[in-house]
């Protein structure tokens, strides 16, 4: 006696799984400019890597004699692939079937995802593009929903715990609403394409009917909101350019906390020297420069990956490579605010740290910090709250430090920049104190000034005498600062340090924990 029926069967169901919504639900989506879950899985991994899991769950229709006559399968994709080369867990939203709303089996299936990642010790990565629940179910017939996402929520214990051993990342890839936002957010990288995809708590429908406003996706959720809020780190110009930073960001990373981070081979002479390092730190204080510059004349050719460039500009973050061992960076960006510390800065520090201390990337810090930043707006904004909450973060991280004082190291904030037990040289531009010399002067001699027969020539007097006294010279001659170097010498000095910390790198593999924070 044969199987032959049952294998026949499985065959249909594999077959119509793969039809997904059916060609005219395809068409659709392909006319809204936007790829099929099972084409982004394809675009994404390397050539046919990808092995899917539970690829006929779903709901069927048979006969009396048992022969299938309907089967709609779930709206979740899950399933291995590599990506250069590096085992990974993939689940994808398929929006054609009922515009992605999830389903018991579409929840149970990414679930799945997280656990499964947890369990090989994978990065998970996740292609959304949903509307989070549905009360009608996975066949959209009422009372079939099946799922209490509150009664039910083991989904956010599984994410839980993949969040702290293993890469998450997100890309919205077209409207994605409800928990598939929740879902977005609580990667370790997050992005959505810029002319396709909106993030929403709620919907046009569910914001008319809860608070009378009218809006629309655009309006509730773009990509120019969302980069700019933090809600998401980059945006992606198009599908290609999201499997681009997906691949970028995913290889500066370990494929789980018990593993080293990958070092790559690098033709970049250790001891490369940039002249334009020696002038281009302006001799008068308030003027602006290029930070990013000096990252890319400082750190491996071409391998700086800014994070969440929208969000706490005053702060530049993102990862890159030192003599090809991946590191984070962090920096000042003195054209807004002199890049003083906000308190979108703050957090967006914060995260960043978390994000190197979780996976063992050491973290040079490239520092021009006037303090944090002041007046109304910030007070409103709650920014010591936020400074502080950095603060904890900085001083709770056990990866090694490297900070390098290229201008202003002033006030409390410059303590973001110095972790504990760090290496720290300052340039001959560096300068420090409790507060800027231009402000400490006005507040400590503002009568004095006023008074005076020339008010301006008195104030250039004050602060030329104080600017002496914040000389970084001083300071490494009283080894305040471990050495004071030509700005030229910074890449090889940073390359001497990479090699000596690898020691106590190895040393620190596992997942991280925290006390409370203000």
């Amino acid at each position: 006696m044969s199987w032959e029926k049952e294998v026949e069967q499985l065959r249909q169901r594999r077959e119509a799984a793969a039809k997904m919504g059916g060609a005219e639900a395809v068409a659709k989506h392909h006319e809204r400019g936007r790829l099929t879950v099972r084409e982004r899985i394809d675009a994404l991994v390397d050539k046919e890597s990808f092995r899917e899991r539970g690829g006929i769950a779903g709901v069927s229709e048979t006969d009396d004699e048992g022969n299938l006559v309907d089967f709609t399968p779930t709206n979740a994709v899950i399933g291995n692939a590599t990506i250069e080369g590096r085992p990974v867990v993939v689940c994808g939203d398929d929006f054609t079937l009922r515009g992605g709303a999830y389903s018991p089996a579409g929840m149970a299936k990414a679930e799945y995802a997280d656990r499964l990642a947890t369990r090989l010790r994978v990065p998970n990565v996740r292609l959304l593009e949903a509307g989070g629940a549905s009360v009608s179910g996975v066949t959209g017939v009422r009372g079939r929903s099946g799922y209490d996402f509150v009664a039910g929520a083991t989904s956010n214990a599984a994410l839980l715990e993949a969040r702290a051993t293993v890469p998450l990342v997100s890309a919205a890839l077209g409207p994605v609403a409800g928990y598939p936002a929740g879902r977005l957010v609580a990667a370790h990288f997050s992005l959505m394409t810029k002319d396709t995809a909106q993030v929403l708590v709620g919907g046009p429908a569910l914001v008319a009917r809860a608070t009378k406003e009218t809006v629309t996706k655009e309006e509730l959720g773009s990509a120019d909101i969302h980069t700019k809020n933090g809600v998401v780190d980059n945006t992606a110009v198009d599908e290609a350019d999201a499997w681009r930073q997906i691949r970028a960001f995913l290889s500066y990373l370990p494929s789980n906390v018990w593993e080293a981070p990958p070092v790559r081979g690098c033709s970049d002479p250790r001891d490369r020297v940039e002249e334009k390092l020696l002038s281009v730190v302006p001799r008068q204080s308030r003027r602006a420069y290029k930070m990013r510059r000096i990252l890319g004349w400082v750190l491996d050719e071409g391998s700086f990956f800014e994070l969440t460039p929208g969000y706490g500009r005053t702060q530049i973050t993102g990862l890159a490579r030192v003599a090809g061992h991946p590191v984070g960076v962090l920096a000042n960006d003195p054209y807004i605010y002199g890049g003083a510390m906000t308190a979108d800065g703050a957090q967006k520090l914060r995260r960043f740290v978390e994000l190197c201390d979780t996976f063992h990337l050491p973290i040079v810090s490239f520092m021009d910090e006037p303090g944090f930043m002041i007046g109304t707006e910030a007070e409103k904004a709650g920014t010591i709250r936020y400074g502080m909450e950095a603060m904890f973060a900085v001083n709770q991280s056990s990866v090694p430090w490297h900070t390098v004082i290229v201008r202003k190291s002033f006030g409390v904030a410059a303590g973001l920049h110095l972790g504990p037990g760090g290496t720290v040289v300052a340039w001959p531009s560096a300068q420090s104190g409790s507060l800027p010399v231009e402000s400490g002067v006005e507040l400590a001699y503002g009568r004095e000034i006023a008074e005076a027969a020339d008010p301006d020539a008195r104030r250039r007097e004050l602060e030329e005498q104080y600017a002496s006294q914040q000389s970084m010279f001083p300071r490494a001659e009283d080894f305040g600062v471990h050495d004071l170097i030509d700005p030229r010498e910074t890449r090889a000095v940073l390359c001497d340090w990479i090699d000596e910390i690898q020691t106590v790198l190895a040393l620190q593999r596992g997942p991280r924990a925290y006390s409370p924070r203000p």
